[in-house]
């Protein structure tokens, strides 16, 4: 039987002190996915990662790796996985050939040739001889890439990888991801305050803010909320919405406080929309042209203390 999941984890929970790293985390990554974890500085992203990669253990809780839901199992697969998390121990003195060669050797990956390979698939084989302390921020980090994608493992784990990196080497290791992820199928679960960079290549999010998973989406489903919208105020948003049914015949709305409405279908209609109230003598206050973007939506949603379900939201279940 083929592998679904490649993490799935169960009501998760870890302290440090009095502090909640996790509270009851349950996520999902899917085989194949590029996952991308979004969350503050202490929202639980690196602790989640630490606990899927052996560095910590959770308090309570259960997760599958790779199908396996035990210690000996995770011991076994992790041999199959690649990871990057916070600073890789490398030796400040040794270069970077060095380094990987130290690596290669203990853990018995055969073939010297890998090393060079993985010098030259993240960009780093000019900088083979330089020493990991004379290394740049972005060098460094395209290092500790390398050293994940080592064993050519079949599920990576990657804490902000792009961080100190230029925009020409994100772009490059942007273009590295997906090739691993589209012509090897390698599944990614990456972590990154850069929320642009995600939107051009996660195919799932997990949204943590303060320990708590509060949401799990997929990027199709959350380009559909991250679309661009008509916010318009009226001095009646409950007969406006009523009109927006029964004559323009749109059903993809939503009611705010304050008599605004945010209409996301055929945006392209805005003399009917606001001719739909001049029509029927209800004042117009304001009506503007918005985009809500991946930023936007995780900080409305961290902020969002009394949320409610979207079908009860819009005007029907999208």
């Amino acid at each position: 039987m083929s592998l679904e999941f490649v993490v799935k984890s169960q009501k998760l929970n870890k302290r440090y002190g009095e502090t909640a790293a996790l509270k009851d985390v349950n996520i999902t990554v899917k085989k194949g996915s590029i996952y991308g974890l979004v969350g503050n500085n202490g929202a639980g992203k690196t602790t989640f990662l630490k606990v899927l990669t052996g560095q910590t253990r959770a308090d309570s809780g259960t997760f599958t790796l790779l199908g396996e839901d035990n210690e000996a199992g995770y011991r076994k697969v992790r041999r199959q996985t690649g990871a990057i998390i916070e600073n890789p121990g490398f030796y400040p003195k040794l270069t970077a050939k060095q380094n990987l060669e130290y690596y290669r050797i203990q853990r018995g990956i055969p073939g010297k040739e890998i090393v060079d390979e993985m010098l030259r698939m993240v960009g780093l084989e000019h900088a083979a001889k330089k020493k990991f302390e004379n290394l740049s921020l972005g060098m460094k980090q395209r290092l500790g890439l390398a050293l994940a994608l080592m064993g050519e493992p079949e599920f990576l784990i990657l804490d902000e990888p792009i961080n100190g990196l230029d925009p020409s080497g994100i772009i490059e290791i942007r273009n590295l991801l997906l090739k691993l992820n589209r012509e090897k199928n390698v599944t990614i679960l990456i972590s990154s305050h850069i929320l642009t960079e995600l939107e051009n290549i996660a195919t799932d999010y997990g949204f943590l803010n303060k320990g708590e998973l509060v949401e799990e989406v997929t990027a199709e489903r959350l380009k559909e909320k991250c679309r661009t919208f008509l916010e318009v105020k009226v001095t009646d948003a409950a007969a406006y919405a009523a009109l927006l049914e029964t004559e323009l015949l749109c059903s993809k709305y939503k009611v705010l406080p304050g008599n605004c409405i945010h209409i996301l279908e055929h945006v392209d209609r805005v003399s009917d929309y606001s001719a739909l109230a001049v029509k029927h003598d209800i004042g117009l206050l304001a009506f503007e042209m918005k985009e809500i973007n991946l930023e936007n939506y995780y900080m409305n949603l961290i902020g969002a203390e009394n949320q409610t379900d979207d079908s009860q939201e819009w005007g029907v279940t999208l």
